[in-house]
């Protein structure tokens, strides 16, 4: 990377909130002309779940695809172990072929953390987009993911200053350390326009101001049935004050199915269960509601930057700031917790929060300087 004409970068997908992640990247890449490929994992392969977020956010087809979460038959550890290793060596032909001057992994996904033990493999510059996130909280698949990530990579993109300081506690060298601010509000600023003129809210039969949003779909939150079902009880509740609508995911769904739960779902009043929706069209049903009720890391962002309630359903956050700063309030399951805030939020008691530092809509322009300024390259 000592010349910054000769720079080509590949950009990892391995989700669906990763192509809000590596939009901004792409279009500034194609802005400032500089080479680069789109490597999809497809640890998401539907058009449900990720066809729709590429095509409204204007991303080219991938350049490559994996399948990393391809079928296998059985459930053996020698068949897993087998999968494996296949998919290991496909990454790294794909990786090698590409030859990239470096590899650009946003997020916390685990097929992401997966393709930067490949690179490492191959001794390629790896950078990750928001780098030093941390929740504490070492069941969560996206918490090991990160940290491995963050492990192997020499570029670490962070986009808070408390990010930057848990990476500094674990040791990291600070020269690698880069505070860009957040790339998921490039998106939003990118599409708000046009995600404002949208109204889906409408389309759904709902009221501006008029509902509350709930996203629930956090490997640790729906493996339970005992959450799920303190789920149901708040939702319940909730229902008399305010309706609901609830984006499904599909591994909720089938949790829910699971354990029986689906119609008890179904049957209470207020509540709207709809298919999983476009980034727009998500976005406009956020910014148009009364206040959001989830376990998504993504909207707790959002949220914030939008001035719009947020109360998180989990114990922690690896995103603080949106709480100490913007308009998040973690409550996990607590149906107490939980009705004083909204009480708060319906009497407009409720916190107003502000947007933190560097989330400006410029965060991808900055990530692709520092990697064109052979200055600051630390490989």
């Amino acid at each position: 990377m000592n010349n910054s004409s000769k720079l080509k970068l590949m950009f990892v997908v391995a989700s669906r909130p990763n192509f809000m992640k590596v939009a901004p990247l792409v279009k500034e890449a194609q802005t400032q002309g500089i080479k680069f490929s789109i490597f999809y994992t497809e640890q998401h392969k539907s058009e449900l779940m990720t066809g729709i977020f590429a095509k409204e956010l204007g991303l080219p087809d991938a350049d490559y695809n994996l399948g990393l979460k391809s079928k296998v038959k059985g459930t053996s550890k020698l068949r897993k172990g087998f999968a494996l290793i296949n998919s290991f060596n496909k990454a790294r032909k794909i990786i090698r072929k590409d030859n990239p001057s470096c590899v650009v992994v946003v997020g916390d996904v685990i097929s992401s953390a997966y393709i930067a033990l490949v690179t490492r493999s191959l001794s390629l510059p790896i950078a990750h987009v928001e780098a030093g996130l941390r929740s504490f909280n070492n069941k969560m698949p996206e918490e090991r993911a990160r940290k491995i990530i963050d492990k192997f990579s020499n570029f670490l993109f962070t986009p808070e200053k408390l990010a930057s300081n848990n990476l500094v506690k674990e040791g990291k060298n600070p020269k690698n350390i880069f505070l860009v601010g957040n790339i998921m509000i490039d998106s939003l600023i990118n599409n708000i326009k046009e995600a404002e003129k949208m109204e889906q809210f409408k389309k759904i039969g709902l009221k501006k101001q008029g509902y509350a949003v709930l996203t629930f779909h956090r490997h640790e939150n729906i493996t339970k049935r005992e959450r799920i079902k303190k789920l149901l009880g708040i939702l319940d509740n909730l229902s008399k004050k305010i309706p609901v609508v609830y984006p499904l995911h599909p591994a909720t769904k089938r949790q829910l199915i699971k354990f029986g739960l689906l119609e008890e779902i179904k049957s209470i009043k207020n509540v709207k269960l709809i298919d999983p929706l476009g980034y727009k069209e998500m976005l406009n049903l956020v910014l148009n509601s009364k206040f959001v009720m989830t376990d998504s890391g993504g909207l707790q962002e959002e949220t914030t930057y939008l001035g719009v309630p947020c109360l998180t359903l989990r114990t922690e956050t690896e995103r603080p700031v949106t709480v100490e700063v913007g308009t998040n309030t973690i409550v996990n399951l607590d149906k107490n917790k939980i009705n004083s805030k909204i009480g708060e939020i319906l009497e407009h008691k409720y916190k107003k929060g502000k947007i933190p530092e560097l989330w400006d809509g410029k965060t991808a322009k900055r990530i692709i300087e520092i990697l064109k300024n052979e200055n600051n390259t630390n490989i």
